[in-house]
């Protein structure tokens, strides 16, 4: 299996959205634009958002056991994805990335 590398590219906030439809919640996404977590064997990485995992893991999982190119061509990089997290309120967008050096398990 190959590591996938996921980078938080873009946070987003609706406050009219939330003025309008959400209960206060004491923790939004603590999430910084920039940061990066490994995500190996197609596991969830320490730290990463338990919420954002459940919308991401189907394509980590595809992109650790090599495969891609989702949607018939939709990333320049067909062994990437981009992917939101599924709060309407404060949506983050994280791009996931093949690791383009050797297999975890030592196979090329």
């Amino acid at each position: 299996m190959y590591a996938v590398k996921i980078t938080v590219m873009r946070k987003a906030e609706y406050p009219d959205l939330s003025a309008k439809y959400e209960n206060p919640i004491e923790q939004p996404c603590s999430h910084a634009e920039g940061e990066t977590f490994v995500s190996r064997q197609g596991e969830r990485p320490e730290g990463l958002c338990e919420s954002a995992w459940e919308s991401m893991k189907a394509f980590v999982k595809e992109l650790a056991l090599g495969g891609g190119n989702f949607f018939g061509g939709w990333m320049k990089n067909e062994h990437s994805a981009m992917i939101s997290c599924n709060d309407g309120f404060r949506p983050v967008s994280f791009l996931l990335e093949r690791a383009e050096t050797e297999r975890e398990d030592g196979n090329c």
